[in-house]
């Protein structure tokens, strides 16, 4: 049986999830939720590095990404912070759509999918 590696697992969720060489994220939301679209997007990003980073991963080894935004009419802006931050050719099959996000003050959550 494989074994199953979850970080900072708490009562309801995990930072992340590996198993079979495979690394789940959380919704990461961003820690400093003052900024605009960018900035939130760039700590969002942040986190994540930390979390592929903790898992012996990194953006490269993207495989899928879910984008939340507050306000869809923010997708330009992010995708200036988000194709900056991606190595070129290395972009995941990606969902983006407007949502209702679990704190008000987010502009944004995402969450990816990466291999070892």
């Amino acid at each position: 049986m494989s074994r199953i590696i979850r970080t900072e697992a708490g009562p309801v969720l995990a930072k992340a999830v590996e198993y079979h060489g495979f690394v789940y994220t959380m919704g990461v939301g961003p820690l400093d939720n003052s900024g605009d679209i960018k900035a939130q997007t760039k700590d969002v990003l942040d986190q994540i590095d930390a979390l592929l980073e903790a898992h012996g991963t990194d953006n490269t080894r993207l495989l899928q990404a879910h984008v939340w935004l507050k306000d869809i009419s923010d997708r330009a802006a992010l995708n200036e912070v988000w194709t900056a931050w991606l190595p070129e050719g290395q972009a995941p099959v990606r969902a983006c759509v407007e949502a209702k996000l679990a704190d008000p003050a987010w502009l944004v959550e995402i969450m990816v999918t990466a291999c070892r």
